[in-house]
């Protein structure tokens, strides 16, 4: 097991915690890093875009000029699509890009990124993460004094208004749910803040 030193809010030790090698040590799978990414990015796609075919452009309803003594190209009508104003050959329509992944695959990508991030020492767990108020100068100076990055993900166990508004307003930092996290933004974020309940319950969902 990979023994991580947790520490609080001012940036102090406190204590140490020890992380399961079924979830924190494994070799990460790559393949399945990238199928769940590629997924992911897939999924968000709203899927929107739209062009007219040569079927659905206004015009068309007589030769745009005769057939010959011009020195043009002949052409019957003026929606082809290689008139200016024409309809576009194999125009792109609304579509639903989402897919499924198989769960097996989505836990060991789950479980490789969370790998990585202990290994690049790249994660920070915190004892606890509690505040009176939602006020974005603490959450500040907590992310100064435990030396995160500048883009950092913090996970928690449940949800907690006052942390999540503290952080709202700091560009590079989101907060997200164990329940919510995802491999996309896991890898996204260099600092992985987690607290300890967090991690209590990630060794408790994913073992």
């Amino acid at each position: 097991m990979a023994t991580v030193t947790m520490l609080n809010m001012a940036g102090a030790e406190a204590g140490t915690i020890e992380l399961k090698d079924e979830i924190f040590g494994i070799t990460p799978n790559e393949n399945a890093v990238h199928e769940v990414v590629v997924n992911y990015l897939a999924n968000q796609r709203q899927g929107t875009q739209s062009a007219k075919t040569r079927g659905e452009v206004r015009g068309g309803g007589r030769k745009p000029f005769r057939q010959k003594g011009t020195g043009r190209h002949r052409q019957g009508s003026s929606t082809d699509p290689s008139q200016i104003g024409g309809g576009v050959v194999f125009a792109p329509k609304p579509r639903d890009y989402r897919y499924a992944v198989p769960k097996k695959v989505k836990r060991l990508a789950l479980k490789s990124v969370l790998s990585a991030k202990v290994a690049d020492n790249e994660i920070i767990v915190l004892d606890d993460l509690k505040f009176d108020a939602p006020k974005t100068k603490d959450m500040v100076e907590t992310l100064k004094n435990i030396n995160a990055a500048k883009k950092a993900l913090i996970v928690t166990a449940e949800k907690d208004d006052n942390v999540v508004r503290s952080a709202a307003n700091i560009p590079g930092v989101r907060t997200a749910l164990v329940s919510t996290m995802n491999v996309y933004e896991i890898l996204n974020y260099t600092s992985f803040i987690v607290t300890k309940e967090a991690i209590e319950k990630i060794e408790e969902v994913y073992l």
